[in-house]
């Protein structure tokens, strides 16, 4: 098509769509001409299109009086549509009426999930003895997850029925712990060090009313020089006085993790039966709440830290476990099925 054909085309279709214009009469009229006329498929589109044929010589004369076309139709086509809303609206308001005397229909103000609650105040109670918070990416690598934490090659978490590995690389996983974020920052800072690290951990377990392969795990760490066990179990105890409202006994059990040693197991007295027996600690009297220890000197050497200099512990917890223990929630499925019956007693 030759430049003057193509203007001769675009005069027309203006006057065409301009006149068509003047026989529309109400809202789907006017849609029904905007899809003729300037929708994609539409008559002034299809002859747009064809001045990025033209050479570049006739292109920039043609191109200004394409935009011309273009923007008178837009602009009739803004004004009808204007004029008809305003007649619609005017219609609306002189038949339907409001009755003001009926009752609003509020929203219910939301809340912090009980989760949440929670983990703010862990934080804030070891916010309170120095400690400040790290985080770290939930997908990670083996190195992270388990070389740096000292675990071994034949370590049955390594086993795929236990952690989420991705199709992303072999050594690519989902974290089993929030221990990773300790070794992150270990190797970028030098101590002494006092983090907390919370986050979403995944395990490869069946669901039940005890596991769920999703959960937040809150993990502490603690390097400074000559820290002793002692010091670990005294800010362990005053933590559980502060979180339960009450002074409990505590004890270690021996236990094993391969990022500390020793390690232990911290109990804590059954806050609701104070030591005597009930069904929430299954008439032991005493209440399993954490895992913990000093942290073993191999961990401290692969992040350049030499263990003859510097020592410290760590720690760490299920948030959902705690919560289940301070609330006396039965099924932890209940944190995550936006029950608001169960969500609206927090």
């Amino acid at each position: 098509m030759t430049p003057e054909e193509l203007e001769s085309k675009l005069t027309e279709a203006e006057r065409n769509a301009l006149g068509a214009l003047e026989e529309v009469h109400d809202s789907a009229q006017l849609e029904e001409f905007r899809l003729k006329f300037m929708g994609k498929k539409g008559e002034v589109t299809a002859i747009l299109s064809g001045v990025g044929q033209l050479d570049k010589a006739d292109r920039s004369r043609v191109g200004a009086l394409a935009n011309t076309v273009k923007t008178n139709i837009e602009q009739a086509f803004e004004t009808r549509k204007r004029a008809f809303y305003n007649q619609e609206l005017n219609e609306r308001l002189s038949t339907e009426r409001i009755d003001v005397t009926l009752p609003g229909t509020g929203l219910k103000p939301g809340h912090i999930h009980p989760l949440t609650q929670i983990t703010n105040d862990i934080i804030e109670i070891f916010h309170g003895m120095g400690f400040s918070v790290a985080e770290g990416p939930e997908v990670e690598t083996d190195y992270y997850n388990f070389d740096a934490l000292n675990t071994p090659d034949n370590h049955p978490a390594r086993d795929s029925q236990d952690t989420f590995y991705t199709n992303i690389n072999p050594s690519v996983l989902l974290r089993s712990q929030t221990s990773t974020v300790q070794v992150r920052v270990m190797e970028k800072t030098k101590p002494p060090l006092r983090i907390i690290s919370p986050g979403r951990v995944y395990r490869n377990e069946e669901v039940n009313a005890r596991k769920y392969p999703l959960f937040h795990q809150l993990e502490g760490l603690l390097i400074d020089k000559d820290v002793t066990f002692g010091e670990l179990k005294g800010l362990l105890t005053e933590f559980i006085r502060l979180f339960l409202g009450k002074p409990l006994k505590t004890r270690f059990r021996p236990d094993f993790f391969p990022f500390t040693e020793p390690s232990a197991e911290l109990d804590s007295q059954c806050p609701f039966c104070m030591g005597s027996g009930c069904k929430v600690c299954g008439h032991r009297g005493w209440l399993e709440l954490l895992g913990c220890g000093m942290v073993d000197p191999n961990v401290l050497k692969g992040v350049g830290i030499d263990p003859e200099e510097w020592n410290g512990f760590a720690f760490g917890m299920g948030i959902e476990r705690v919560a289940m223990l301070k609330y006396d929630v039965n099924d932890i499925r209940h944190f995550f099925t936006n029950d608001l019956r169960f969500l609206e007693q927090f």
